[in-house]
């Protein structure tokens, strides 16, 4: 008999934002992913091949907060991250977010410890968003 449970990796996550079609069109033009179903007018899944993500409106709308934006310090997400393959991709990134106009951090090496590099950024509903590829 065990006495935990043994969970795999992420199956999908889901992202409550404040209006579908922007989002949806942010996370389809800018990270690629591609709409795999949609459910109803209100919710959407998202997957890049390797990573699905549900977009949707308020689950209940009666209980939205008028004006919300994602705020990390609160309980909950503080941010997602997608792989890369290495880092020119984060440099390209850096290269497409400029020339999108969107902001975004710098790339930050995170040592030899982890052999990673990341770089941050925001979604359009202000949730903190990051890259992640190997330092080499």
């Amino acid at each position: 008999m065990a006495n935990q449970i043994s969970s795999g990796a992420v199956h999908h996550l889901t992202l409550t934002v404040t209006n579908l079609k922007r989002s949806l069109d942010f996370y389809t033009e800018v990270l690629g992913f591609q709409v795999a179903m949609e459910l109803g007018p209100t919710r959407s899944i998202l997957s890049n091949g390797s990573a699905m993500v549900a977009l949707g409106t308020a689950p209940d709308p009666e209980r939205a907060i008028s004006g919300d934006r994602f705020d990390e310090n609160r309980v909950g997400l503080d941010h997602l991250s997608f792989s890369l393959g290495s880092r020119k991709e984060l440099d390209q990134a850096v290269s497409l977010f400029d020339e999108k106009g969107i902001p975004h951090g710098e790339i930050k090496d995170l040592g030899e410890a982890l052999g990673l590099c990341v770089l941050a950024f925001r979604d359009p509903d202000n949730i903190q968003l990051e890259l992640t590829a190997p330092r080499a």
